[in-house]
């Protein structure tokens, strides 16, 4: 049986990838090495999630980035020679290049493709999109990246040409070609993306007054597993980064007192502008939620700073004043650091205990703060209790003459 073009294509992206990929970061000045390993870590399993395999990481001190390279030229002649003598297929810079960069770097790393932070994420985005809406937020994210990007990519293809057409001539018109086509696009991508919005709109709005509880967080904190456990539904879960994109919602009942449920796509540091921009309109469900559950991934070494990133992102989408309660969640998961009590260094927040976790944030913390398990199912009674009287005391002020009913 003959296949289709577009059955074959998809049957080529369902293999799985085994392209190899290194790893490039700097230390700034005034930042620790062992934050920035956290980063090529997160970088690392951002690759996985794209299915690429890690080989090696390259990380190096400097006061700043490199303007032209990134990393000094030594270290990119070091990369460039690793590359093409174990058949890397994929560097992966740990921050946003710019056009110059990517364009410098290229040149001296011949052999593979050179990809960014942004690039790699967006790429994931592209792969996790399955709805319509999805699919035309992240093209608009992915245009709106590419288009300052397209001379560098113009002489990455003039390269593969075999230098046909020139700097001062075939090559400015087709950059110049290539740069209407893009925007034309990004207009009609704009255009689709609102009219889908006033779609969006008119279901929120067709929601009446019921309260809207909006799950918010760092991605792969277990806001899909918790959505499961409090809706009895199916949303995809994965132990991936950004295994959500589209926006769930799903009506819970708790007691007798109904309300709406959103799972939403996670945050992450360094979110691409150009993603935030792209997915403001399924961040409606965030801006107008009545109340916002922030979920922690409280095994994570570095939990204290992803909260910090997602109220940072709240900030710049206009939720930050929204009613919050925290939840930890994967407390069944936590390890602290041995502390040796004989020690004459002081202990520090790695090497607290769950029970010491618990107090030290409870005590902090004006909004309501648990500690959960969503697989365990531990804690989850008290989260409910905790869900119950805050949408029972909006419920009431909305229906007042219903109070009678609980």
């Amino acid at each position: 049986m003959d296949l289709s073009a577009k059955e074959l294509e998809e049957r080529k992206e369902a293999v799985p990838k085994t392209e190899k990929a290194v790893f490039v970061g700097v230390v700034r000045q005034n930042e620790s090495e062992e934050r920035v390993k956290e980063y090529i870590n997160e970088l690392k399993f951002l690759a996985e999630t794209a299915g690429t395999i890690i080989d090696r990481e390259f990380i190096q001190k400097v006061d700043k980035p490199e303007a032209s390279t990134y990393v000094r030229s030594g270290k990119l002649k070091e990369i460039a020679e690793y590359c093409k003598v174990n058949e890397i297929e994929y560097v992966i810079f740990d921050d946003e290049l710019t056009g110059i960069q990517q364009r410098n770097i290229e040149n001296t790393i011949s052999t593979c493709n050179v990809i960014d932070r942004t690039g790699l994420i967006l790429e994931i985005f592209a792969q996790r999109a399955k709805t319509a809406y999805a699919k035309t937020q992240v093209e608009l994210a992915r245009y709106n990246y590419m288009l300052p990007r397209l001379a560098g990519m113009w002489t990455h293809l003039e390269r593969q040409r075999g230098g046909m057409g020139t700097r001062g001539g075939m090559g400015e018109t087709q950059i110049e070609i290539d740069r209407r086509i893009v925007k034309t696009r990004i207009s009609k991508l704009k255009e689709d993306l609102k009219k889908i919005d006033r779609q969006m709109a008119s279901q929120r709005g067709n929601r009446g007054s019921m309260v809207r509880i909006s799950l918010v967080g760092y991605t792969n904190v277990g806001k899909s597993t918790l959505m499961n456990l409090l809706a009895k539904s199916d949303v995809f879960a994965e132990n991936k980064l950004f295994a959500t994109l589209d926006t769930t919602v799903r009506k819970v009942v708790i007691k007798n007192v109904p309300f709406l449920l959103s799972d939403t796509v996670g945050f992450i540091r360094k979110l691409p502008t150009q993603l935030v921009e792209a997915f403001k309109s399924t961040l409606d469900e965030v801006r107008e939620a009545d109340i916002l559950m922030h979920v922690v991934d409280i095994s994570h070494p570095a939990f204290e700073e992803q909260i910090q990133v997602v109220e940072q992102t709240l900030r710049e989408i206009g939720a930050a004043n929204k009613p919050t309660f925290v939840v930890f969640n994967k407390i069944d998961a936590y390890k602290p650091e041995e502390y040796d009590e004989f020690s004459l260094e002081p202990k520090t927040a790695k090497n607290r205990t769950l029970e010491e976790l618990k107090n030290s944030w409870i005590a902090q913390e004006k909004a309501p703060c648990l500690f959960i398990s969503a697989t365990q199912k531990t804690g989850i009674d008290l989260l409910k209790e905790n869900i119950y009287n805050m949408v029972a005391e909006i419920h009431a002020g909305r229906w007042p003459f219903n109070n009678f009913l609980w």
